[in-house]
């Protein structure tokens, strides 16, 4: 998820001049909790003993962080044990804080997959159907055709909010220090009316207003702020606790004290605002820890049934140079006998990836505040880990390993 750099502060001297049933009545708050799994220990599962770890992939990380400016935190499980995490760098270079492997990091685009597995919970308990047309919850949205299948697979054809709220604010000269609600971002898309992109169901296009949509439509069935919601039915069931969403339009400071630094110099610190404060499509905030418990959570089938993650793990769109594709929230990597779930993220100098490979059963968290090129250089962590490598860039367009 790319960001609308709006505000940049100087943090350096001069001389660093140099990132359903159609049941949605927001009146009866959604209660259902995931099914209780006494085999799921989330404080055993984080054990590691640094000790132990993998000597070839902390040698990797060193080199990554040394010859490429990674800088944030890591966690590499296997077989649902972690054999590798470690914090390398600053948190908030202005004020010299180290990152600690609790961090909390700014999720950006990897937040779509939390949403994903929500929306997914409620198709389940019956509480909406997926091929519900957007103006069942908000009738006065001004696209026809929408629905919540199209919103998950990015092929509503909508506009970018993000674009068009940056747009808007602008041209008025409205404070963008106070972020605005989902409902507020609604309220605005239905009283001007931009011009989408394309019909819906013409082509898949990514694009984070259809995760904003979904965060709404969360908040609008359950009763529940998107941040309420998530917190009962996600992140307690799955043990993340320290995992939460921070919106702008509840918290005049973000809570957090990881700072996304931009244009791969830590000049450049990030003011969270106005577009931080819709949710859905980012604004989860979490460690590489709790990320690894979601991942053996869903696993577990604790949060949604291995049916329905199934099908969120199917392909919705063409493929792409052979191997890539989307499904409900999840972006995909296949070949013979490989399937790999994963989600990246980019928003306001945080920048991520997030890997999970369901054959392998291996699970790569890495999230990063400084941004840069530093991820494009990760295949030979792929290849240490017997995977897949998951990177447009290395694939011709047959599907074959590129040469260059």
């Amino acid at each position: 998820m790319r960001s609308v750099i709006k505000k940049l502060i100087p943090i350096s001297t001069p001389l660093l001049v140099l990132l359903a049933c159609g049941n949605n009545n927001a009146s009866s708050k959604t209660s259902d909790s995931a099914p209780s799994h006494s085999s799921f220990h989330p404080t055993e599962l984080l054990k590691y003993n640094p000790k132990n770890e993998d000597k070839r992939i902390d040698e990797f990380f060193h080199k990554l962080h040394r010859n490429s400016a990674f800088n944030g935190n890591i966690l590499v499980a296997k077989h649902g044990k972690i054999i590798y995490e470690n914090a390398l760098g600053w948190a908030n270079h202005l004020t010299r804080d180290s990152l600690k492997i609790n961090s909390q990091f700014q999720l950006a685009s990897v937040t779509k997959t939390l949403t994903s597995t929500a929306i997914m919970q409620l198709w389940e308990r019956g509480k909406i159907k997926l091929d519900q047309d957007v103006r069942d919850f908000f009738p006065n949205f001004p696209y026809q055709g929408v629905t919540i299948r199209l919103l998950l697979t990015h092929r509503s054809g909508m506009m970018n909010y993000v674009y068009f709220v940056d747009d808007l604010y602008r041209a008025n000269h409205w404070s963008e220090k106070k972020g605005i609600t989902n409902a507020e971002a609604m309220d605005l898309i239905a009283k001007y009316k931009p011009a989408p992109f394309n019909k819906p169901n013409k082509r898949f296009l990514y694009n984070n207003s259809n995760f904003m949509v979904l965060g709404a439509i969360i908040e609008k069935v359950s009763g529940m702020s998107y941040a309420e919601y998530m917190k009962k039915n996600v992140f307690e069931p799955a043990g993340m606790s320290h995992t939460a969403v921070y919106s702008k339009a509840v918290y005049d400071k973000i809570p957090a004290d990881v700072i996304g630094h931009d244009r791969n110099s830590w000049r450049y610190s990030v003011v969270p605002n106005v577009l931080d404060g819709p949710v859905g499509d980012k604004g989860i905030y979490s460690t590489v820890g709790d990320l690894f418990l979601f991942d053996q959570a869903l696993r577990a089938g604790m949060l949604i049934k291995p049916a329905t993650q199934d099908s969120a793990y199917t392909d919705r769109n063409p493929m792409i140079r052979g191997h890539f594709n989307y499904g409900y929230g999840w972006r995909l990597f296949e070949s013979p006998g490989q399937k790999v779930v994963y989600h990246t993220g980019w928003w306001h100098g945080f920048r991520h990836i997030y890997v999970r490979d369901l054959k392998n059963d291996v699970t790569i968290v890495l999230l990063g505040n400084l941004c840069n090129g530093a991820l494009v250089h990760i295949d030979e962590l792929f290849k240490l880990e017997g995977i897949p490598v998951i990177r447009k860039g290395a694939y011709s367009g047959s599907g074959e390993t590129s040469e260059d």
